[in-house]
């Protein structure tokens, strides 16, 4: 596969039911938040799997102090590993797991997989009284899987 055709599958929207959502801002009375797309990082792992095969991809932690993380993501293209890395910081909920996860897709956005997220507009939606998301916003076409498709079709012809 050409490595055009590989970052292409590398950076193709999730399908939505794949999208959890979190509140950005909030309105004062916290009646309404910006939506926040999101991804599991077991489905950045699905996603190497699908694209790269288990064999042709791996990551590793190569620096830590403690509360920061570095994880490094390598691809093997054209029989040769690439790498890209990037960071996070411990979180609130599960510090040190979450540390993990958070370096994991942070490093895959530098591949591509998930970048797209970070360009959705900034929608208000309602929150219910928990502060929490009643209805995520609808995507554009361009970051659903159907959509995507689309415009890379239009793009090869």
């Amino acid at each position: 596969m050409e490595t055009s055709e590989l970052m292409d599958k590398l950076k193709a929207p999730f399908p939505e039911k794949h999208l959890r959502w979190r509140v950005g801002a909030c309105t004062k009375d916290k009646s309404k938040g910006i939506a926040l797309a999101y991804i599991d990082s077991r489905d950045v792992m699905k996603r190497l799997d699908d694209v790269m095969g288990p064999e042709n991809w791996q990551d590793r932690y190569p620096w830590s102090d403690g509360s920061r993380i570095v994880c490094e993501i390598g691809l093997r293209i054209g029989g040769e590993w690439l790498w890209k890395a990037n960071g996070a910081g411990d979180t609130q909920v599960e510090a040190e797991k979450g540390a993990f996860s958070d370096a994991l897709k942070r490093a895959a956005v530098m591949w591509g997989v998930g970048r797209y997220l970070y360009m959705l507009p900034n929608v208000w939606v309602p929150l219910n009284d928990r502060k929490q998301i009643v209805q995520p916003p609808e995507l554009p076409p361009w970051a659903t899987p159907d959509g995507y498709r689309e415009l890379m079709n239009r793009r090869a012809a």
